[in-house]
C-alpha cells in the first residue's frame, strides 16, 4: 500500500530516541522529509545522520516559545514545504503525588502541554489543506499510570485540546490524530520498569496484562505514526489511537 508519503515534509519533535525516533525512521522509509528535534545538539545531529539525506536536525527545547517558527521554517528553508507535524516530548518524571514538586509540575507543564499547544498553534497557522497534526499522548488519557502522577494530569488535558483542533481545523481539511502508546519496548519504558523492587517480575505483570502478551516494537509503534500522518489516512480526524496490544480494549 502507498501511503502517499513520498516528498511530503513533516516536523517530528523528541526525534533522537524512543517513539519520536521510530516514527521519523518510518516516514523518511516510505519516502517523507522529516525535520527532526531533540535538546541535544549532538544527539539531535546524529539522529539525524542517521536518517540519511531526507533529515535535517534541529537542537531545540519544546518549551522555547521560539522553537515552533524556526522549526517551521527549517522544513520551508532545507525541503521545501511543510505539509504536517508530530509532537512527541520526553516523558515527565516519574511520583506519585507526594513525590513531585512545584518545580517538575511546572517544567513538565512548560514542555508537555504549553510547548505542544504552541506547536500546534504554530502549525495550524501554516498548513494547507491535506495538512496535519499529531500528538504523541499516552494510555494515561483514558486510564492513570500508577506512579506517573504528573503525566497523568497532562495527557488527558493535551488530548482534549487536540480533539478542540480537530474542531477547529477540520473545515479547513487540516488533520487532527493522537496515538496513546502504552508498554512500547522503549528505553523510557525500560527506565520505568526499573524502578520496580523486582524489573523482571515487573515486565511478566505487564506482558500478562496486556491481550498480546508482549511489550510493542518502536517500528510497531512508527508504522502506526506514519500512517496516521499519511494521506492514506485522510478521513481519519480528531481520534485517539491506542498503540498498546489491546491494552485499552475496554475503550
Amino acid at each position: 500500500m502507498d501511503l502517499g508519503l513520498k516528498d511530503r515534509v513533516y516536523v517530528v519533535t523528541g526525534a533522537t530516541r524512543g517513539l519520536g525516533n521510530a516514527a521519523a525512521r518510518e516516514l523518511v522509509a516510505d519516502g517523507a522529509k522529516v525535520v527532526v528535534t531533540g535538546r541535544d545538539e549532538k544527539r539531535t545531529a546524529d539522529a539525524a545522520a542517521e536518517l540519511g539525506a531526507n533529515a535535517v536536525g534541529v537542537a531545540v527545547d519544546n518549551s522555547d516559545p521560539g522553537a515552533p517558527a524556526r522549526l517551521i521554517a527549517t522544513a520551508r528553508e532545507h525541503f521545501g514545504g511543510f505539509d504536517g507535524v508530530l509532537i512527541s516530548v520526553g516523558g515527565p518524571p516519574p511520583g506519585r503525588l507526594a513525590d513531585n514538586t512545584d518545580e517538575q509540575w511546572t517544567a513538565a507543564f512548560q514542555s508537555v502541554f504549553l510547548g505542544a499547544v504552541r506547536l500546534a498553534r504554530a502549525a495550524a497557522a501554516e498548513l494547507a489543506e491535506g495538512g496535519v497534526v499529531g500528538f504523541v499522548l499516552s494510555g494515561s488519557v483514558y486510564e492513570p499510570i500508577q506512579g506517573l502522577t504528573i503525566s497523568n494530569g497532562l495527557r488527558p488535558g493535551l488530548a482534549g485540546f487536540a480533539k478542540s483542533l480537530a474542531n477547529e481545523l477540520g473545515p479547513r481539511g487540516i488533520r487532527t490524530v493522537g496515538l496513546l502508546p502504552a508498554r512500547i519496548d522503549t528505553d523510557r519504558v525500560r527506565e520505568l520498569d526499573a524502578l520496580a523492587a523486582d524489573p523482571d517480575a515487573a515486565r511478566t505483570a505487564n506482558e500478562a496484562s496486556i491481550p498480546l502478551r508482549r511489550y510493542g516494537t518502536p517500528e510497531e509503534f512508527g508504522r502506526t505514526a506514519a500512517f496516521l500522518l499519511s494521506p492514506a489516512a485522510s478521513y481519519l480526524t480528531g481520534i485517539m489511537v491506542p498503540v498498546d496490544g489491546g491494552a485499552l480494549h475496554g475503550f
